[in-house]
């Protein structure tokens, strides 16, 4: 690569972190593109070149399912935790359990996350998943009742780091844990 076209790349890189920092929300590949008149293949370069100017400080650049986002380098949460204690979420086990079983299994309805955590599920639950936003009901099971079909959202991944639902870490051999004990 020329120097005089490095140099331009370096200065879309720079365009493009101005961007992520007055951007409210992550910016998708193609708001990018479209902002700055970029071909695919100089998307992929500007990005590189902002990634490794970003490895020399405190911010990391991060693609979730809604697009890109600067954040703080993971090293930095456990000052981040001790200096705002109040930005630390606490986010309970019963709902933790019911995201994880429409997150794993869905489409899921009420019932089938009830069966599987073998207790009767909290409206109160699923308000503060829906008030987060973290699921939708999208669709109806073609059953009795045509019970809500419960599904997950970008918003969901992205309060998590993720891209899609592949992300996810495996499934645990939940006989294996119950063996255990």
């Amino acid at each position: 690569m020329t120097d005089t076209k490095h140099q331009h790349l370096d200065e879309i890189s720079r365009q493009i972190e101005v961007l992520l920092h007055a951007s409210e929300a992550p910016l998708t590949a193609n708001a990018i593109k479209k902002h700055l008149s970029l071909s695919g293949k100089e998307l992929t370069q500007t990005l590189e070149l902002l990634q490794l100017r970003l490895d020399t400080g405190v911010l990391s650049l991060h693609e979730t399912a809604s697009g890109y986002r600067l954040q703080i380098a993971d090293s930095y949460s456990a000052l981040i935790q001790r200096v705002f204690p109040q930005r630390q979420e606490r986010l309970s086990q019963a709902l933790l359990e019911t995201l994880s079983v429409i997150a794993y299994k869905q489409p899921v309805t009420r019932s089938d996350v009830e069966y599987v955590r073998g207790v009767t599920l909290s409206s109160n639950i699923l308000r503060q998943l829906f008030d987060k936003g973290w699921i939708i009901e999208d669709g109806y099971r073609e059953t009795l009742g045509r019970p809500a079909l419960l599904h997950t959202t970008s918003q969901f991944l992205d309060a998590f780091g993720l891209t899609n639902l592949d992300e996810l870490p495996p499934m645990p051999d939940i006989s294996a844990i119950g063996g255990m004990s």
